[in-house]
């Protein structure tokens, strides 16, 4: 089987013939990576339709940063800044996913018009989570989580990471599935960065095809992370700014693309739309 045809399709979402693209809308002050650039709703829907002209098939809207040691914004910020993102986009015609922990932003984003839930949790977060995306028939990414953003970077410690991450999400798909939530409509992420250190970081993205037989479509986000950072700088040496990593980024997302994954997750989308284009070419070529 090609890896084209492997990639595996998600139960209400587009088909496309290739490793997707998603494009991030951070409408946060603290990303780490956007440093809070599309902060504000007409920033961020203009933001979002620049980010579909350049490539991306659908976009992920977030407003609550998961980076390293973040503290959480309460539930009527967090729907203020998505929410109407969200219904903005949707109106013009995108994709929309979104990316909250919270049932209650979830589901208003779906009413709003996100087509995609995607829990960096895997519906850890918020008990109500699952039973809210099960009763909605949304699609649901289950990503690979072991806390929240203040003590993640302490529970980054596994024996065999690529095993212990692969057993855990497989764990998270049942208990979400026996939840409600079809598996037609499950995508699994690795989640690069969470808990994890730079070298677990590379084995996962050098094994995906151990988490693809998890049997769900899988994201794949590296976009600007740190063990990009790590691997730009060599040892001993200060890791260039997460919006030098671009480069690096379009690198994972042709690997990730070449080794069968259904999408990837970037700020920057018109190198990745080339890179992941080029990995279908030669796909078709072989």
């Amino acid at each position: 089987m090609s890896t084209l045809r492997g990639r595996g399709t998600v139960q209400g979402l587009p088909e496309w013939d290739r490793c997707a693209v998603m494009g991030v809308v951070n409408v946060t002050p603290d990303s780490f990576s956007d440093g809070g650039r599309w902060f504000g709703t007409t920033a961020a829907i203009k933001h979002g339709l620049d980010l579909v002209a350049q490539g991306a098939d659908l976009v992920d809207v977030g407003g609550e940063s998961t980076r390293p040691g973040a503290s959480r914004v309460d539930a009527s910020e967090e729907l203020r800044r998505v929410v109407p993102v969200v219904r903005g986009l949707a109106a013009e015609g995108v994709t929309v996913s979104v990316d909250t922990m919270r049932a209650e932003v979830a589901e208003e984003a779906v009413a709003a018009g996100a087509a995609l839930v995607n829990d960096v949790s895997g519906g850890l977060a918020d008990p109500d989570m699952v039973p809210v995306v099960a009763a909605a028939g949304a699609p649901f990414v289950v990503m690979h989580w072991r806390g929240f953003s203040e003590s993640m970077n302490s529970r980054a410690v596994y024996g065999d990471v690529v095993a212990e991450v692969v057993r855990e999400l497989r764990e998270r798909m049942d208990a979400v599935v026996a939840g409600g939530v079809a598996p037609e409509r499950i995508v699994i992420d690795p989640g690069l960065g969470f808990a994890k250190d730079a070298g677990h970081d590379l084995a996962l993205v050098a094994h995906l095809d151990e988490l693809r037989a998890l049997g769900r479509p899988l994201l794949v986000a590296a976009s600007r992370k740190r063990f990009l950072g790590h691997v730009l700088a060599g040892d001993g040496a200060a890791p260039p700014p997460a919006r030098e990593r671009d480069a690096a980024t379009a690198a994972i997302s042709a690997l990730s693309a070449h080794a069968g994954a259904w999408a990837v997750r970037v700020h920057e989308v018109r190198a990745t739309a080339d890179a992941v284009r080029v990995a279908r070419a030669v796909e078709g070529a072989a």
